[in-house]
């Protein structure tokens, strides 16, 4: 007996809705980013601002330091996410103590081992994920490092060749704070999908909550208001 099997179609209707709640969102943020005003497009721009201001200084302390602070975000996140992966892996060896634990819920599904090995299996996936974005994100930010440390000096490089490294410098800083938030945004929806455990309602309800706090704070935040007005 396959494990889909030990899905009962809510659950299966729960799942597809959780998927189809990230991944939409996902493509829709993309997609709204490049037309309207954005956190991260915003960001973006103050991106290739700093790569510009940092051609002008002659020390580059303070960039250092940005960078450090940058780099360090995605390290704590990603040796967190080992953390949490580790427990998941526990918890599938002491399916009964969840079990028991979410059976004292009122309103709390039901089901068979091998659905509740299912959705810790989800998590554990949702979290791998989190983790290669949160990795990836360090590695980018190692490498605007390295640019940063072979920039040009103060009056060297011409206009053309500063206004290049400028560009390409603040788009790799970018690529970094996406794949950063792609791991962000995977603590959300973590959160959603630990609903299943109480119900697949509470997953269907969950999913498109999760999706319109990243949209209200990605698109309609004082965050977003103060930065644009600056």
């Amino acid at each position: 007996m396959t494990a889909v099997t030990h899905l009962t179609a809510l659950d299966i209707g729960a799942l597809v809705s959780f998927i189809a709640c990230w991944v939409g969102y996902a493509k829709y943020h993309s997609y709204k980013s490049k037309r309207d005003l954005s956190l991260m497009g915003i960001v973006h721009n103050y991106r290739r601002d700093w790569m510009a201001v940092m051609l002008q200084r002659e020390g580059r302390i303070v960039d250092s330091s940005i960078l450090a602070n940058l780099s360090n975000s995605s390290t704590f996140f990603a040796s967190t996410t080992l953390l949490i992966l580790g427990g998941l892996l526990a918890l599938l060896g002491a399916k009964e103590k969840l079990v028991n634990f979410v059976s004292d819920i009122p309103f709390a599904a039901k089901g068979s081992d091998e659905l509740w090995e299912i959705k810790i299996l989800v998590l554990i996936v949702i979290f791998i994920y989190a983790f290669f974005m949160f990795t990836w994100s360090l590695r980018q930010f190692n490498f605007v490092s390295i640019l940063v440390g072979a920039a040009p000096p103060p009056g060297l490089g011409g206009g053309e060749e500063s206004e290049r490294f400028v560009v390409g410098a603040g788009r790799l800083s970018s690529l970094a704070g996406d794949s950063f938030n792609d791991g962000l945004r995977a603590y959300y929806f973590a959160l959603a999908g630990m609903t299943w455990f109480v119900h697949p309602w509470a997953l269907i309800i969950g999913s498109p909550l999760v999706v319109l706090v990243l949209y209200w704070r990605e698109f309609r935040s004082d965050a977003l208001k103060a930065l644009s007005e600056i």
